[in-house]
């Protein structure tokens, strides 16, 4: 009699942990309900992309994550929660600014400052009060690397930054985004003002970022968020309607409004 070997189960494929959590969520702008018991779940180090029409809450949504939405008049949270590993930021102990550095945001229009690109580039470590030249200089060339600009600017670092072209703007905000190390990355419509070349470039640079950084970008280009993300998450009137793996999204929407959208049916 041969002794025989158990059956090895393979070991189970583990989800990626949670970098935010939103808990039935609701956000009001003034008496305007924008958003309606948000809950979903956007993993470590991978891209969420949010579609759906214009005004149907998605970039509502992306100010809350890192509280921008602060700063305009009236607006205030409903019920719920936003957890970003694990501690609501909408809490009394936590600091708006303090928030913001570990959360950063590149907007839909490229914004330099009228400054070169190397004090661009530092503008927040500058307002944290770090003045060592080599210390800078060291973040300066990490980020415009990680920026996919470096190459391109090194030998023109003091000249303005409003001299480079639209793309090559929106990768420099991008820049100056992580250099101050932020743990997740939000993306307003990053390259809704740029012209093929230009987003073709920053899409690939999100594919690299995310090894690094957790990254939420809004998008009204379905072309773009099934290029980019690993998770998408459709909108409409306030309301998640689905979240799903990117490919599932695609093409096996698990709801019927969700098809519709993608197939350009309304939208």
């Amino acid at each position: 009699m041969t002794d025989t070997l158990p059956l090895q189960t393979p070991p189970a494929q583990t989800a990626p942990a949670p970098a935010i959590e939103i808990d039935r969520f609701d956000f009001y702008y003034g008496a305007f309900q924008a958003l309606h018991e948000i809950t979903l779940t956007m993993p470590v180090g991978q891209v969420t992309a949010l579609i759906g029409p214009s005004g149907c809450g998605k970039s509502t949504l992306l100010r809350c994550l890192n509280r921008m939405n602060d700063l305009v008049l009236g607006a205030r949270i409903g019920a719920g929660e936003v957890r970003i590993h694990g501690t609501n930021i909408y809490g009394n102990e936590i600091d708006p600014i303090e928030l913001r550095k570990k959360v950063g945001m590149v907007f839909q229009k490229s914004n330099p400052f009228p400054k070169s690109i190397y004090e661009n580039v530092i503008y927040g470590l500058r307002l944290q009060g770090r003045k060592k030249r080599a210390e800078l200089d060291e973040v300066v060339e990490r980020s415009l690397r990680g920026a996919a600009l470096w190459d391109e600017v090194k030998d023109r670092l003091h000249t303005s930054g409003l001299s480079l072209s639209g793309g090559q703007q929106q990768r420099l905000c991008i820049a100056r985004a992580i250099a101050v190390e932020p743990e997740i990355l939000l993306m307003d419509e990053p390259c809704s003002a740029l012209d093929p070349v230009a987003t073709s470039k920053v899409e690939e640079l999100i594919f690299d970022l995310k090894k690094q950084y957790t990254i939420v970008i809004v998008t009204h280009n379905m072309q773009q968020a099934g290029r980019c993300s690993d998770y998408t998450g459709f909108f409409y009137l306030g309301r998640l309607v689905e979240l799903d793996r990117t490919e599932k999204i695609f093409t096996n929407p698990s709801q019927k409004q969700t098809e519709d959208y993608i197939t350009g049916r309304f939208g």
